[in-house]
């Protein structure tokens, strides 16, 4: 195959348009495609086998849906990138795609010629977004980033035996699951927990585990006891 060849991945439910982008992505000089997938299970192991360049993959897919099949491609081929397609524009839909690693999403309602021109941009290295739905990403990222800042701030107000404690909290830990590796008693354990939702501005274990999710405070954590 010739150097600078864009390799495509085609996974889509159905037969029918697997077989019409195929067609027409191959009359493209720089396009090719080398694997075709009808659900998720079959997208990971033909990614696997051709090492695509870029795999555009359907968000409805069958075993599997799209944002898993998107994460689990990358994860098994880093040098492909992801397009997704989907049948609305929906920011949810945009969001969760991009966070599971996509580089673009198109709705396939869109020309033909966009398409073609968004596989050829995610191989390039851009990352692919609906004009429209722009502005309403971005918002959604600077809410996001300004949450994540409050939860930092909130989080600075903890001692370091806090931090510890709230660690164990986030993966499930009771007052005996948290005295035990901090080599303290369940009442103080208990004592410790109060603490740390007060200063959280939480009011159970849960809404403190789902504060350090929600936020990505994992990797701020990451260094306390496992």
């Amino acid at each position: 195959m010739e150097d600078g060849t864009v390799q495509v991945l085609i996974a889509d439910g159905h037969s029918l348009f697997r077989e019409a982008m195929r067609v027409v992505l191959d009359a493209q000089e720089d396009l090719c495609v080398v694997a075709e997938a009808a659900d998720g299970v079959q997208t990971l192991a033909a990614a696997r086998a051709s090492l695509p360049s870029v795999a555009l993959v359907n968000l409805d897919l069958p075993n599997s849906d799209g944002f898993h099949t998107t994460a689990s491609v990358v994860d098994a081929v880093p040098s492909c990138r992801v397009l997704v397609l989907s049948d609305h524009e929906d920011e949810d839909l945009l969001v969760a795609a991009l966070e599971a690693g996509a580089s673009g999403f198109i709705t396939k309602a869109s020309p033909i010629g966009e398409l073609i021109a968004a596989t050829r941009r995610v191989h390039a290295g851009e990352a692919v977004v609906p004009p429209q739905m722009l502005g309403g990403l971005l918002g959604r990222l600077i809410a996001r980033r300004r949450e994540r800042d409050k939860a930092l701030r909130l989080m600075a107000k903890l001692t370091p035996r806090e931090r510890e404690v709230l660690a164990l909290l986030s993966r499930g830990a009771d007052n005996a699951g948290i005295a035990q590796p901090l080599v303290i008693s369940p009442e103080t354990a208990r004592t410790h927990v109060q603490n740390v939702l007060g200063k959280l501005g939480v009011h159970s274990r849960l809404e403190a585990a789902a504060f350090v999710t929600q936020n990505g405070l994992q990797d701020e954590l990451a260094e306390v006891h496992a």
